[in-house]
C-alpha cells in the first residue's frame, strides 16, 4: 500500500503532539492543530511566514540555537525548553533534512510543575527537618546542610561546605565513622552512634543515618541525618552507673567474707612467727598467696565500681570471663553453688572490657540467686562461626515461667522480690551496643540457659578515609 504526502500530512494533523515544518529559509510550510494551540497562531497566519520574523521576541532564546545547529550539522536534537513568555515547558524533537526542519513539540508543563513541587517538597523536608540533614561527597566533604546541622555543630553552613567530617569527629570514634562512611559509599545504608566536637569545643553524642545517593546505578555521595542524643546517653550512663553501684553493694557481703578468710590465715601465721628468729619458707609462700588472693578480689571490685572510658579495644574474652568467675566465686560458695568455666580458644574480640564484665556479672549473679540450694553453674565459651563467638551460662535454678519470659529485659520488671529490672535492661543494652545478640530458654524447676553471641570483628579501613 502506497502512502502519499497528503496522507502523511493528514496523519500528522491528527497526532496529539504539536508538529510543524520549516523550509530551508525558515518559513512555515506545515502546522498541525496542536502546534497552532502551542504557538498561539492559526496556520493561515503562519504558512509561508518566516519563524524569525513571526517570533522575533524569542530569537535570542536557546531554542533557536538548537534549531540552527540541527540545520547546519544535519543532526537531530532533543531537549526540554521553558518559554518565559508563555510560562510553558516543552519537550522538543528536531529532525533535519536538506529541505528544512520537522519539529515535534510536547507540552510537559503539568509534568514539570509536578516535578518542581516534588523537588520543593523534598527541599522543604531538608530545610525544615528538626534533625540535622546534610549531603557529603565521596571525599567526605559537606556539600550542604540545613539549619539543624548548624545548631548541632555550631558552625554556619558556609563554614561547613567543603569541610571534611573528620574535623568534627572525636578522635576515638573516627575509625568507626570512617568504616560506616565507606560502607554507605558502597551502597549500604548505615546506622551508628558517635561523638562530635562542636565549634565551641563541647562534645555531644549523635545518632547518624548515612544513605547512599545513587544516580544511574552509581553512588555519587551520601545523604545524612543526625540527631542529638546527648541527654539520652547521660540517662543511660546514669542507669549503668546506678546498676554498677548496686552490684558492688550486693557483692560486698560475699566479698567481705572472701577477704576475711585470707586475713584470718595471715593473722594466724603472724602470731605463729611472732618472736621467732627464722620464718619457715612455706609460711611466707602461704602468706603471699593469701595476700595475692585479696588483691585480685579487691582489684576486680574496684574496677567494676570505677567509671571507665568507653573505648573499644581488642580484648582477650577468656581473661575477662575468668575475672568475672573469680569475682563471683565467693558469692556462689556462700550458697553452696559451684561455678565451672569451660572454654575453647577463641582469641580476642573488639569490645569494652568493663562492659563485657558487667554483662556476665549480671547474668551469673542472677543464676546464683535463682538457685535456692546447692548446684552448679556452667559457663561455656566457643566459636560460633567465622565471625562470632557464643557464651552460654547454664544454671540449675528455679527457671522462668513461660508467661513471664517475654518481660525479661524490660525496665523495672524483675522476677526477684526486690529487683528493679535495671540489671537485665543494662545487660541487653550493652550486648546490643557490641553488635551482639542475647537469648535464653528456661524450664520451671530445671533451670535457665542464657546465650550471648558477640562479633569478634575488628574494623579494617581504607587508608583514604583514615588520614
Amino acid at each position: 500500500m502506497n502512502i502519499d504526502k497528503l496522507d502523511i500530512l493528514e496523519i500528522l494533523g491528527r497526532v496529539t503532539d504539536g508538529f510543524y515544518m520549516l523550509d530551508s529559509n525558515w518559513n512555515f510550510i506545515y502546522v498541525n492543530k496542536e502546534a497552532e494551540r502551542i504557538l498561539g497562531r492559526s496556520k493561515e497566519e503562519l504558512l509561508g511566514k518566516c519563524i524569525l520574523d513571526e517570533f522575533a521576541e524569542s530569537i535570542y532564546l536557546p531554542i533557536y540555537r538548537k534549531y540552527k545547529f540541527a540545520m547546519k550539522k544535519q543532526k537531530s536534537v532533543n531537549f526540554e525548553f521553558y518559554h518565559p513568555h508563555t510560562k510553558q515547558w516543552f519537550d522538543i524533537r528536531v529532525y533535519p533534512s536538506t529541505e528544512g526542519l520537522s519539529l515535534y513539540l510536547l507540552d510537559i508543563t503539568a509534568r514539570k510543575r509536578k516535578s518542581i513541587r516534588t523537588k520543593q517538597s523534598y527541599q522543604s523536608l531538608f530545610t525544615n527537618n528538626p534533625d540535622a540533614v546534610f549531603y557529603l561527597d565521596l571525599d567526605g566533604k559537606f556539600i550542604s546542610g540545613n539549619e539543624a546541622l548548624e545548631v548541632i555543630s555550631g558552625y554556619r553552613e558556609e563554614e561547613l561546605v567543603n569541610m571534611s567530617y573528620h574535623s568534627l569527629i572525636v578522635k576515638e570514634d573516627l575509625e568507626k565513622v570512617n568504616y560506616h562512611f565507606i560502607e554507605a559509599a558502597k551502597g549500604t545504608p548505615q546506622n551508628f552512634e558517635c561523638r562530635v566536637i562542636r565549634k565551641s569545643g563541647r562534645v555531644i553524642h549523635i545518632k547518624v543515618t548515612n544513605i547512599p545517593i545513587t544516580i544511574d546505578n552509581e553512588v555519587v555521595g551520601e545523604y545524612g541525618i543526625a540527631k542529638d542524643i546527648t541527654l539520652q546517653k547521660i540517662a543511660e550512663e546514669n542507669i549503668e552507673n546506678a546498676e554498677k553501684l548496686s552490684l558492688v553493694g550486693q557483692l560486698s557481703a560475699s566479698i567481705a567474707h572472701e577477704i576475711r578468710n585470707p586475713l584470718t590465715t595471715l593473722k594466724g601465721f603472724l602470731q605463729l612467727i611472732k618472736g621467732k628468729n627464722e620464718i619457715p619458707e612455706n609460711y611466707i609462700e602461704i602468706m603471699l598467696s593469701e595476700k595475692n588472693r585479696i588483691e585480685v578480689i579487691t582489684s576486680e571490685l574496684l574496677l567494676l565500681a570505677k567509671p571507665q572510658a568507653i573505648e573499644f579495644r581488642n580484648e582477650e574474652i577468656r581473661v575477662i570471663l575468668n575475672d568475672v568467675v573469680t569475682l563471683l566465686q565467693s558469692q556462689a560458695l556462700m550458697k553452696n553453688v559451684e561455678i565451672f568455666f569451660n572454654y575453647e580458644e577463641v582469641g580476642s574480640i573488639y569490645c569494652v572490657s568493663n562492659q563485657i564484665k558487667q554483662i556476665f556479672i549480671n547474668i551469673i549473679k542472677n543464676a546464683i540467686e535463682a538457685m535456692s540450694e546447692s548446684g552448679v553453674i556452667t559457663v561455656t565459651m566457643r566459636n560460633y562461626d567465622a565471625h562470632n563467638i557464643i557464651i552460654e551460662v547454664i544454671d540449675q535454678g528455679c527457671g522462668i515461667p513461660e508467661d513471664l519470659a517475654s518481660n525479661i529485659g524490660l525496665p523495672f520488671y524483675s522476677t526477684k522480690e526486690k529487683g528493679t529490672g535495671l540489671g537485665m535492661l543494662t545487660t541487653y543494652k550493652l550486648v546490643n551496643d557490641h553488635g551482639g545478640k542475647i537469648t535464653f530458654e528456661s524450664k520451671v524447676g530445671e533451670g535457665t540457659t542464657f546465650r550471648v553471641t558477640l562479633p569478634r570483628k575488628t574494623l579494617k579501613l581504607d587508608n583514604k578515609y583514615n588520614k
